[in-house]
């Protein structure tokens, strides 16, 4: 007999899962792949990740930036998630990015061999009558999305763009250059243009075909997972201060900084495949391979995956969500991950993580406790109740979504401020729930 049920086994819902067996509730997981995948997904894995092999910014050195504040929060708690990444992590300079492959087996290792925890695999497709948490993606299946939708409401549709990932023997070595920025480390190889290549490669990218979407799809991006022929849209020199940016970049052989440039990023353990960074994209698959292979040392890049667009779904959180992120119209019912409206790996973790232990006060007859505001993890839930209904747009993880500090000018002082601020009221929080 179990206790709560948590229905999709991505990043937050087997994140939720596993801080409620830990507490020792007996969960039922529901998971429909691989009977039932998405456009996106490729396999049964748990955990799978599509759009980047990257969770986020680190800052290892001073821990300083709000996505690293919030991966300080997760191991303080014991993530699932935080712990399996760092176990099967792969060079990345000042970013935590995995290989795809170890990191789902890890987690999906460690969720079906927990005593508490009974993985099923099949889709679930009504809102239960007892305690519960849907945690079932952005790529939520039409028959649960259609449920959710007569107790939430209107749903919100963006389009959400994948990279495509190359294989490191077909680049021209010769042609590329490996550096960080500010000469960094080496962590990636970088593909310069000088401004001929640049302006070839950009009328090509925005005259190439794309995938027309379908009729019910309205064609709405958030800002994280732009694809890159959509970008180039806004202006000629957009790339240049996106993901083509070349400042900090110098090319060897000139001693100078390349007009523009394509970074790529390791993408498994072995080095063997790199992903086109920022480049996610909506184009035809043979379009994909006519316009990146015009990439300096990508003439014969060998494509192991081209970029897939799909659409994203997640509720009007402000509207429908109350402050422990359970549904308004359904108080057992706890929403978790992108399906609530926050964007990004270690985000959604985050959301799953709190939705957890939310329902562990609930099945213990508890009362809940608000996330302390000061913290990353109660700043992205204040983010989802407090932003207007009417213009909801997802959000990553960011210090402008913190609790405003006043009389500080330097970001780097700020930060530490908000770094301290967080951890300190994060360890009260816990300690009152322990």
């Amino acid at each position: 007999m179990n206790d709560i049920i948590v229905i999709g086994a991505g990043l937050a819902g087997c994140e939720a899962a596993y801080q409620l067996a830990e507490r020792g509730f007996r969960v039922e997981l529901y998971e429909m792949r691989p009977a039932l995948l998405t456009p996106a997904h490729k396999t049964g894995m748990l955990a799978e990740i599509v759009c980047s092999n990257s969770l986020g910014s680190e800052n290892k050195n001073d821990r300083v930036s709000a996505a690293g504040i919030l991966k300080e929060e997760l191991a303080l708690m014991n993530s699932l998630i935080l712990s399996c990444a760092e176990a099967s992590r792969v060079p990345a300079g000042g970013a935590l990015a995995v290989d795809r492959e170890k990191f789902s087996a890890l987690v999906t290792e460690r969720i079906t061999n927990h005593k508490n925890i009974a993985l099923i695999r099949e889709e679930y497709t009504d809102i239960p009558e007892t305690p519960a948490i849907i945690s079932s993606g952005p790529l939520t299946s039409d028959k649960l999305a259609e449920k959710l939708k007569g107790i939430a409401g209107e749903r919100i549709y963006f389009y959400d763009a994948v990279a495509p990932v190359i294989m490191k023997n077909s680049i021209d070595m010769s042609k590329v250059f490996v550096s960080g920025r500010y000469g960094r480390g080496d962590d990636y190889i970088n593909c310069p243009m000088n401004k001929d290549e640049y302006s070839a490669f950009y009328d090509a990218l925005v005259y190439a075909e794309r995938n027309v979407p379908h009729d019910f799809e309205k064609g709405k991006y958030f800002e994280g997972c732009m694809p890159v022929e959509a970008l180039a849209e806004r202006g000629v020199d957009t790339l240049r201060f996106g993901p083509m940016k070349p400042r900090g970049l110098t090319d060897p052989r000139t001693g100078r900084e390349p007009y523009a440039a394509v970074q790529l990023r390791q993408d498994n353990s072995e080095g063997t495949l790199f992903n086109l960074v920022g480049f996610q994209t909506g184009l035809k698959w043979p379009e994909q391979k006519r316009v990146f292979s015009m990439i300096p040392g990508l003439e014969n890049a060998e494509f192991v995956r081209l970029g897939v667009m799909h659409r994203n779904t997640s509720v009007n959180a402000p509207a429908v969500l109350d402050e422990f992120l359970r549904l308004k119209a359904k108080q057992n019912v706890f929403l978790a991950g992108q399906i609530t409206g926050v964007e990004g790996y270690m985000e959604s973790t985050a959301i799953g993580l709190a939705a957890g232990i939310n329902a562990s006060s609930l099945l213990k007859g508890e009362n809940l406790r608000s996330w302390p505001r000061e913290s990353a993890i109660g700043s992205l839930i204040n983010y989802l109740m407090t932003a207007e209904p009417e213009h909801f747009q997802p959000m990553n993880m960011n210090l402008g979504i913190f609790p405003e500090i006043s009389g500080v000018k330097g970001k780097k002082e700020r930060a530490e401020i908000h770094r301290q601020r967080a951890l300190n009221a994060l360890g009260d929080f816990l300690s009152l729930n322990d």
